[in-house]
């Protein structure tokens, strides 16, 4: 896989460069509420203008289904990504239309231009191979080169991340050099003890990396929604609680694999339940008291592990030297049931271990209650694909760049 590093060392001055990045960013209405994701490209996108490349940035954001949709329009993204790096961005209306045209056409060296969602065009993410191949042909003929830096899409096998590198000269930016580094140790290289925890709402989301961490993890610690099926195939009543029960077999073998490889399989030892699910935008009390685990009344539900599960947990990561954290332990978005998750958070941040903040809502999280980002290992900005290379799947956005 060839880097930035080396395009830069060749010279780009003068050349338009394609970067796929991912400006996935969650919006109310026009606001961004985490720019996380438009950050983590700044380095790429910096190191090629300075370099007098003319840069031409381009993302998805949400999931528009093949055409246009303001409510999924790249502007405010432009609009932060301009802010961050102190220069005026142009923004191209449409993907590979008149004005795409135009405002590449128009750029300078040095200048950079982010063209509209990708998704607005059924090619980006059609099945059919020859509608993307079309797709990324449009595409190639706005730029010389290809960087490929939108690590949460290289799971997936869209045009702009899949098709389009085998039309153009193509590297790695530096945001993907990271994350594939950092995987690497969680991989090849782990120093033990290694602690794995999950969280989030659909255990059947997590099935795969949890199969595959069955034979590498030392620990795995269970939170989130996704907990209550495991309660449940314990034979403990979870009430109102999140549960998928045709994923009762599944768990039931894993706990089963646990017991016999050595793997230690932590669960909660009891919940923070309420009425219903809580209001996250008025924020009102919603009634939240704590149960033992095996004592969730019939009328309730879960929403986040409880205060011993946070001491039982934290005390899990304690002597770690690798954790990686993908979901979080609960509601976290509501102050009542924010406590698991700041505990794991907080675990992670005061043992020595290399700590790896597996993207998505645990990524959110962290910024969104007030942690320092820079305290952990890393902050993945790709929590699906993450999880796919852990589960020691061909990542079609890495394969590609590889080539």
């Amino acid at each position: 896989m060839k880097t930035i590093d080396e395009l830069l060392a060749e010279g780009v001055a003068g050349k338009r460069v394609f970067v796929r990045a991912d400006l996935n960013v969650p919006l109310d209405g026009t606001t961004i509420t985490d720019d996380g994701r438009i950050r983590a490209v700044l380095p790429t996108v910096k190191a090629l203008a300075e370099a007098g490349a003319r840069v031409v940035v381009a993302s998805h954001l949400g999931r528009p289904k093949g055409a246009p949709d303001p409510a999924f329009s790249l502007a405010p993204a432009a609009a932060r990504l301009g802010e961050l790096l102190g220069a005026d961005v142009a923004f191209a209306t449409d993907t590979v239309g008149e004005s795409a045209t135009a405002t590449v056409a128009g750029l300078a060296d040095g200048q950079v231009t982010v063209i509209e969602n990708l998704r607005f065009n059924a090619g980006e993410t059609s099945k059919d191979d020859a509608e993307r191949g079309a797709f990324a042909d449009r595409l190639a003929a706005l730029a010389d080169v290809y960087v490929g830096d939108g690590f949460g899409a290289v799971h997936r096998k869209h045009a702009s991340v899949f098709d389009l590198p085998a039309r153009l000269p193509h590297y790695a930016g530096y945001l993907i050099a990271t994350e594939v580094g950092v995987l690497k140790k969680l991989t090849d290289d782990v120093q033990r003890p290694y602690v794995v925890a999950l969280g989030g709402a659909k255990v059947s989301d997590k099935l795969a990396v949890i199969d595959e961490l069955l034979g590498k993890a030392d620990r795995i610690l269970i939170g989130g929604g996704m907990a209550y099926t495991f309660l449940k195939a314990k034979g403990y009543e979870v009430g109102a609680s999140l549960l998928q029960e045709d994923q009762i077999p599944a768990v039931l073998e894993y706990i089963e694999r646990a017991e016999k490889t050595g793997v230690e399989l932590v669960l909660p030892v009891d919940a923070v339940v309420a009425p219903g699910f809580p209001d996250l935008k008025t924020k009102v009390p919603a009634g939240a008291t704590t149960v033992a685990a095996d004592a969730i009344p019939a009328d309730r539900m879960g929403l986040d592990i409880g205060p011993e599960s946070n001491k039982l947990y934290a005390s899990k990561i304690t002597d770690a030297a690798t954790v990686f954290w993908n979901g979080p332990m609960g509601v976290f978005e509501h102050p009542e049931f924010a406590e698991g998750t700041k505990a794991v958070a907080q675990a992670l941040l005061d043992s020595q271990a290399f700590t790896v903040v597996g993207g998505g809502d645990s990524a959110a999280a962290v910024r969104i209650l007030g942690f320092d980002e820079n305290a952990f290992g890393h902050i993945s900005t790709g929590g699906g694909a993450s999880l796919e290379y852990l589960e020691g799947k061909t990542l079609p956005g890495l394969a590609a760049l590889e080539d």
